[in-house]
């Protein structure tokens, strides 16, 4: 933990008196507010550029205070909350009178999860209350894992930043809505679907489209400045090449297994071989391209399984709409 706890006590008094406060989780660094104070809730969305109908997830300190936040928990929420929180899995529940409509985006149901960072824990204890946080970026775009990239991005429109060092997962947590009888991934994320059906003892859908409005899933999302395109993985050193040969200035993701390849592009990025590795630097991985100034990125998708999972699902929604070559 590398925030002192004068620090932490600071970002508390910023974040009573209605400020925004940028928190490390093991996820991503978020970018926080009082979850009870409408205002604060509001100024999010105007730092951020997000649409107002576009929910906030709310962080509580442990998986005790739930029912202070939600109402009516299924046996299934509870069950995932005991073995998961804290950690990457935000559960959607039916919304307590303690959160504000301004952080669901109008809806009934809330987005609730303990993280699994010390800072963000000493925080939430600190200040004594629930904390807003989405991504510490501009809508849309990659989402931070360092201090540095809040302080590059949002500049002086955070009142304070507490630096919490790189974060461990590098995506998002996994969103579950546990609503219903049978919980469903809305988001897939830190929490692997394998590891939710071995708790649950079933299997989990993943649905392309929900009804639920969650975070993170705008057509285009998790998007660096340059344009993705994703391909087959034995066809991304062609395709960058030929790029490449058309006058762009090609980033390349080049997957493990071709790691002995060359490829004459702008800039390469050897994907790591562990998921988790490729996880934690995705985002990294994304900012470098966009900072040695390229135009396009071509990559693959992994195996989506575990965390390749989370992976796909970010690559994809930084391509956007367009379609898979």
């Amino acid at each position: 933990m590398t925030a002192s706890t004068n620090d932490i006590e600071k970002a508390a008094g910023v974040l009573r008196a209605g400020g925004l406060v940028a928190l490390p989780t093991e996820t991503v660094y978020g970018l926080g507010a009082n979850a009870e104070d409408p205002a604060a809730v509001a100024r999010i969305f105007q730092v951020k550029g997000r649409p107002p109908s576009h929910p906030l997830i709310v962080h509580i300190d442990s998986a005790e205070n739930l029912d202070n936040w939600v109402e009516d928990v299924p046996q299934a929420a509870r069950l995932l909350a005991e073995h998961f929180w804290p950690g990457p899995l935000t559960l959607v529940l039916r919304r307590g009178p303690r959160v504000p409509l301004e952080a669901t985006g109008g809806l009934e149901t809330v987005a609730v999860r303990v993280p699994d960072h010390p800072v963000a824990l000493a925080l939430l204890v600190a200040f004594g209350g629930g904390i807003t946080a989405p991504s510490a970026n501009r809508f849309g775009q990659v989402s931070p894992t360092t201090a540095n990239h809040v302080r590059a991005e949002l500049g002086d429109a955070v009142d304070f930043v507490l630096d919490g060092g790189p974060c461990q997962v590098g995506v998002e947590s996994t969103i579950v809505d546990a609503t219903g009888r049978i919980p469903t991934i809305l988001r897939p994320g830190g929490v692997t679907r394998e590891d939710l059906e071995a708790v649950l003892g079933y299997p989990l859908t993943v649905p392309s489209t929900s009804h639920v409005r969650v975070p993170g899933q705008h057509p285009s999302h998790y998007a660096p400045r340059a344009r993705v395109v994703l391909v087959e993985p034995e066809k991304v050193v062609t395709e960058a090449e030929l790029a490449q040969e058309l006058g762009h200035r090609v980033g390349v993701f080049l997957p493990a297994s071709f790691a002995d390849a060359p490829v004459k592009a702008h800039a390469v990025v050897a994907v790591p071989a562990s998921p988790a590795a490729y996880a934690r630097g995705l985002y990294g991985f994304l900012r470098e391209l966009d900072q040695q100034g390229c135009d396009l990125i071509v990559a693959s998708l992994p195996s989506e399984e575990g965390l390749g999972l989370a992976i796909a699902n970010r690559l994809r929604r930084a391509a956007g709409p367009r379609p898979t070559v």
